[in-house]
C-alpha cells in the first residue's frame, strides 16, 4: 500500500482505459422563423400582428430560460440510461446540497446518479486534504468515506504510509506531519467535473476530473506549492442509506496548457489558502 492509493498521489499506470467525457455545451435555440422581427426583412401586416409576434417570441424565450433553470424536486432516474450518462456534461441539477455531515464531510446523498457524483466529489476533497496527515482525522475520514469492511482493511496501510518518516521528510514535514515553523502545508483538491459511467440500483461508477494543489508555502520552502491534474474513477455502493467508496483507480490528466502567468509569492499563496474555504459539491 502506498500513497498512490489516495487522490493526488497516483500512479498513471494504475489508470483505467476510457474517455474523459465530452466538453458538452448548453445552448438555447429559438424556433426558426422567417425574417427578423427586430429589424431584418420587412414584413407585411398590421402593427398589432407584429407586436403579437414579438411578444410571443419573448414569452417563449422567457419560458425556455425558466425551464432550463428550474429546480427539479422529483427523484432522478439514478443515471440508468447508459448513453445519456456517457455524453451528459457536468451541470447543475437544481437539487439542493445535503445538509448533514459525518466527520465534517457532507453525507446523506440522494440515491440517484447525481447523488453518487456528489458523494464521490466530496469524498475526494476529504481524501486529498491536509487532514489525512493527522492520525485521528484520517481515521474519521476513512470511516466516513469507505464501506465499513474496506475502511477497516485500509486503515493499517494508510497509517503506515502517512507516518513514513522518509515520505514526510521528502515533502518537507517533520515526523509528526507538521510543517516547519513559518511555513504552511497545503494539500487541496479542486474538482472540475464528474461523469457517471455506470450505475445500477445500489452501485455506481463515477469519474472525477480535478486539479490538486500540494506543497509548502513560506520563505525557505524546498517543496513549493504546485498543481497537478488527475482523473479518479470511484466505485461506490449504496450502504446504510448513503453512497460509500469500495475502490478507486487514478490516472494523470487531462492536463491543460499552462498560461504564462507569474507565480504568486509565498505570502500570497498562504493567505489565499487560509482565507478561501472549500465547498460542498452537489450536482
Amino acid at each position: 500500500m502506498s500513497l498512490g492509493d489516495e487522490p493526488g498521489y497516483g500512479d498513471a499506470s494504475r489508470g483505467e482505459d476510457g474517455g474523459y467525457g465530452g466538453s458538452g455545451q448548453t445552448r438555447t435555440r429559438l424556433p426558426d422563423r422567417p425574417g427578423d422581427v427586430y429589424g431584418g426583412a420587412r414584413r407585411r401586416g398590421s402593427s398589432s400582428r407584429s407586436l403579437i409576434t414579438v411578444v410571443g417570441v419573448v414569452v417563449l424565450l422567457i419560458a425556455a430560460i425558466a425551464f432550463a433553470n428550474r429546480g427539479d424536486d422529483s427523484p432522478s432516474s439514478g443515471g440508468e440510461d447508459g448513453d445519456k450518462a456517457k455524453t451528459s456534461p457536468t451541470a447543475a441539477s437544481g437539487d439542493h446540497p445535503v445538509d448533514s455531515k459525518v466527520a465534517g464531510i457532507p453525507s446523506g446523498f440522494p440515491h440517484t446518479g447525481e447523488g453518487a457524483q456528489s458523494a464521490a466529489t466530496n469524498y475526494a476533497v476529504a481524501l486529498g486534504s491536509t487532514d489525512m496527515f493527522d492520525t485521528e482525522q484520517r481515521h474519521a475520514i476513512v470511516d466516513a468515506v469507505y464501506v465499513p469492511d474496506v475502511a477497516a482493511a485500509r486503515q493499517p496501510d494508510l497509517d503506515a504510509a502517512y507516518s513514513s518518516e522518509k515520505f514526510l521528510t521528502n515533502i518537507g514535514l517533520d515526523k509528526t506531519g507538521a510543517a516547519p515553523t513559518g511555513q504552511t502545508f497545503i494539500s487541496r483538491i479542486v474538482p472540475v467535473g464528474t461523469k457517471l459511467t455506470a450505475s445500477s440500483t445500489n452501485s455506481a461508477k463515477v469519474e472525477l476530473w480535478y486539479t490538486s494543489l500540494f506543497g509548502l508555502s513560506g520563505e525557505g520552502s524546498t517543496n513549493p506549492v504546485s498543481e497537478s491534474w488527475y482523473t479518479t474513477t470511484y466505485q461506490l455502493k449504496w450502504v446504510n442509506g448513503d453512497w460509500k467508496v469500495t475502490d478507486f483507480t487514478q490516472k494523470d490528466g487531462p492536463v491543460p496548457v499552462g498560461r504564462d502567468q507569474k507565480a504568486s509569492t509565498a505570502d500570497d499563496m498562504t493567505k489565499a489558502v487560509e482565507e478561501y474555504g472549500g465547498f460542498t459539491y452537489a450536482r
